[in-house]
């Protein structure tokens, strides 16, 4: 603003004055104006953010489906913040600093290092300057996938005083004998159809981008050589899981196409997971799919072969043929999540004072699980005697009540139905400290299995299924081991190319992977 004292005397200079002051105040009141609209639009946008976060949500909705909304309402905030700093400078000409959680860098990463000089050094005195400090910034950088070519070089050696030979190192074993890719490479393929979700067509267009011209149908060829190499161990996984004396399962759709109708048929993958963090179980965490063309109970029989001890299923009807075993006995143990999403179901209808005592009652029972969570089986059991019980009596008594209350066909009366008919399985945590409140363990072992299927839409035959079924069992128990999937793929074929022993197939699990020799640069490929 000019003092009046600095005013010129000149007519036309004020009268410039005077236009420039209301070009700049038509400036500001159209960043004003546009200030404005973006409050608004970040009112929604926070709003949305809030339903997406907070509001209430379908139980069997996928997390990740949320993930992707607040993808896009976080981008969106930033669009819009970006579009108020650009009116900022256009003002002041200056940027308002940001609050930004920039994080903290692993220490592994490779660093490159850019040093920024001034131009001239040199001091008004004619003196060179000295560095007295700097000032040090980090940023994230990415270089894009990089194919490389390993050169095998075997050179043959000969004697020039005699004949008595030529000398040559033999060739190294290969998973795939005379082929194109290293192990790395073959992991890579395998990692992003069945961790990362890219069907081989998509990976096929990713590498033309990069010059490599690969057929989807090499990549096949790779996975399936793969796939069979891994079989041994997929079989050790699922022998050490049925092991163990507690376990959970789970089955969900798999699509497989059916070539003779021209449509396709459904398949089921069945998961049988172990996860006895818990209780502070010395076990490791595993889980391990088998493909079946169908959800007879025969099948979850079939797989269980082995196995006695407790499981603890939804409330699928199928499982009830475990218990009609002659010799082997298998004790069922129902989910409480299952219990509850039914009352949650009915809830969401409208005033419902019933089901919202019943969810009262199960959500004290989940309040006391965050409590003993990582416990001893015995102080489990013990908290759960003391703490629980007397809630299960109560939520007895409130079942008994109002069954009598409301007709068997409601809703409500359904929902209470469900509860009564699994009451044994579902109070039988009580009396053993291994048993969850729920069966969410293997459910979320299953999210991955959804997600492939939603990008490749079916398996192109039950042989092919079988293949995704035993790879995603590598892979998620990779996952629950916090192994990088990866590294565990690459070390693991490169073992078996090179002859590992059958006998000893127990360390290549994937809980075993820091015991493999090898490593992980070997063969590196992509």
């Amino acid at each position: 603003m000019i003092a009046t004292a600095d005013l010129p005397d000149d007519i036309d200079a004020l009268k410039a004055i005077i236009r420039a002051q209301q070009e700049h105040n038509a400036i500001q009141a159209g960043v004003i104006d546009r200030k404005e609209t973006r409050i608004i639009q970040l009112e929604k946008l926070v709003a949305d953010y809030k339903r997406t976060m907070f509001g209430a949500r379908s139980e069997k909705a996928c997390p990740e489906q949320y993930e992707l909304a607040l993808e896009d309402i976080e981008a969106a905030q930033e669009a819009l913040h970006a579009e108020d700093d650009a009116d900022d400078r256009q003002i002041s000409g200056k940027s308002r600093p940001r609050k930004a959680n920039r994080g903290a860098l692993p220490k592994h990463l490779p660093r490159i290092e850019e040093i920024i000089a001034p131009d001239n050094t040199i001091c008004d005195c004619g003196h060179a300057r000295h560095v007295i400090g700097e000032d040090v910034s980090e940023r994230l950088d990415i270089v894009p996938v990089q194919f490389r070519v390993i050169v095998t070089r075997r050179p043959r050696y000969a004697c020039r005083s005699c004949e008595s030979g030529i000398v040559q190192a033999p060739a190294p074993a290969h998973l795939i004998p005379g082929g194109m890719p290293t192990e790395a490479t073959v992991a890579h393929v395998i990692v992003g159809k069945y961790a990362d979700h890219l069907p081989l067509y998509r990976q096929a267009q990713i590498y033309g981008r990069q010059g490599i011209d690969l057929d989807r149908s090499t990549l096949a060829a790779w996975v399936g050589r793969a796939a069979f190499e891994l079989k041994p161990v997929y079989d050790a996984l699922l022998a050490n899981l049925k092991q163990s004396t507690k376990l959970f399962m789970d089955e969900t759709i798999a699509p497989v196409l059916d070539p003779g109708r021209r449509k396709t048929k459904t398949g089921y993958f069945w998961a049988l997971a172990r996860d006895d963090r818990p209780w502070d179980g010395n076990a490791p965490p595993g889980v391990a799919f088998t493909y079946a063309p169908g959800r007879s109970g025969q099948y979850a029989d079939k797989i269980l072969s082995d196995f006695s001890g407790v499981l603890q299923v939804d409330g699928y009807a199928g499982y009830n043929r475990l218990m009609k075993r002659p010799t082997q006995g298998v004790q069922l143990a129902y989910c409480w999540a299952h219990a509850r999403r039914k009352l949650h179901e009915v809830s969401q209808t409208g005033t419902t004072p019933i089901a919202d005592e019943g969810l009262k009652q199960i959500g004290k029972l989940y309040r006391i699980e965050k409590d003993i969570r990582g416990l001893s089986p015995d102080a489990r059991r013990a908290a759960r005697q003391e703490r629980s019980k007397p809630v299960i009596e109560a939520f007895e008594v409130w079942l008994m009540a109002n069954r009598a209350r409301v007709s068997a066909k409601s809703p409500i009366g359904e929902a209470q139905k469900y509860i009564a008919k699994y009451w044994d399985g579902l109070i039988l945590f009580l009396e053993d400290g291994r048993i969850e409140l729920d069966s969410n363990a293997v459910e979320r072992t299953i999210r991955p299995i959804a997600l492939s299927r939603k990008n490749a839409l079916f398996a192109g035959h039950d042989a092919g299924a079988q293949n995704w079924a035993m790879i995603a069992s590598l892979i998620e128990t990779c996952k629950l081991n916090a192994v990088d999937p990866h590294a565990w793929l690459t070390a693991t074929l490169i073992a078996i190319a090179q002859g590992h022993k059958q006998s000893d197939i127990d360390a290549l699990l994937p809980w075993n992977y820091k015991g493999l020799t090898g490593g992980t640069d070997a063969g590196a490929g992509p």
